[in-house]
């Protein structure tokens, strides 16, 4: 399927964490440990806010069809461009077609949202869940994955107004319609969306074994645990990241969201919630 990361947390060059860890994003790429697929090859996608939000509130989004491993252009905008919310994805096609509209993030208005993970009988069920978009939403979508429907379904069922709920209601009705379609698992997946000033991250599944899913530990416990650590004198208390693997084995850095979860990375405390399914 697809690894991916989210960061928040004190603006950094793309390049610190997308490059530099030992196990980073583009060694998953190639070398993905925790992943149905050792190789992910079939696209990537960077999407990054401005350090002053207030200027360019929608995020740029950068993305190619090829892997992510040897393209220049990534390379290159790692190496220049800083900041404090960014999320990247790797691609492994389910099904659909390797071509740009489908790289992940996905974008709308100051939204970004991206997924690992398939509904089961996607081709099947497709145009039904394709109906359910709102009609002023739906002239937007501009591929053709089950991660971007979902996500026009999410802004159909109140994105703007109530994420975690938007997302459940998503959630219930593609399980709705699988299940009316004969399939008996219709949800897989590990989902980050922003609005450019909180992210939540979700881990579900309707066979109740989801894609991994991790998120690193409070900087403030991390330094008292390796004092000897430049990089963590470096960032605020309030960076986080969450990630489909971990990109090292630095001793007490990252801990699995737990199944059915989903948690808020956000100015002051952090929060992890259950997450139940609701109809639409």
């Amino acid at each position: 399927m697809c690894r991916w990361l989210a960061y928040s947390g004190t603006p950094l060059l793309l390049d610190t964490v997308l490059y530099k860890p030992q196990h980073s994003l583009i060694d998953q790429s190639l070398h993905s440990r925790m992943g149905v697929e050792t190789t992910n090859g079939d696209g990537f996608g960077v999407g990054w806010y401005t350090e002053d939000g207030r200027e360019t509130p929608t995020p740029a989004i950068m993305c190619d069809v090829g892997p992510a491993w040897n393209n220049r252009n990534l390379h290159e905008i790692a190496d220049h461009v800083r900041s404090g919310l960014f999320f990247a994805h790797i691609r492994a096609s389910t099904g659909t077609a390797v071509q740009q509209s489908n790289c992940h993030p996905f974008r709308h208005g100051r939204w970004m949202w991206m997924h690992n993970g398939a509904i089961a009988g996607f081709h099947e069920v497709r145009r039904e869940l394709c109906l359910l978009v709102d009609p002023v939403l739906f002239p937007d979508i501009g591929g053709t994955t089950d991660s971007e429907v979902m996500f026009y379904l999410a802004l159909t069922y109140g994105l703007d107004d109530d994420p975690p709920a938007a997302v459940a209601r998503m959630v219930g009705v593609v399980e709705r319609v699988g299940r009316e379609h004969g399939v008996e698992f219709p949800m897989q997946m590990t989902v980050a969306v922003t609005d450019g000033v909180r992210v939540w991250a979700f881990r579900y599944s309707s066979s109740g074994a989801s894609r991994s899913l991790f998120y690193s530990s409070r900087v403030d416990s991390l330094r008292r645990l390796h004092p000897d650590k430049a990089f963590l004198r470096d960032v605020s208390e309030e960076t986080r990241l969450v990630v489909s693997e971990p990109l090292g084995d630095l001793p007490g850095a990252w801990h699995e969201v737990p199944e059915s979860t989903y948690g808020i990375v956000q100015p002051g405390a952090d929060e992890l919630l259950p997450f139940v399914p609701q109809p639409a």
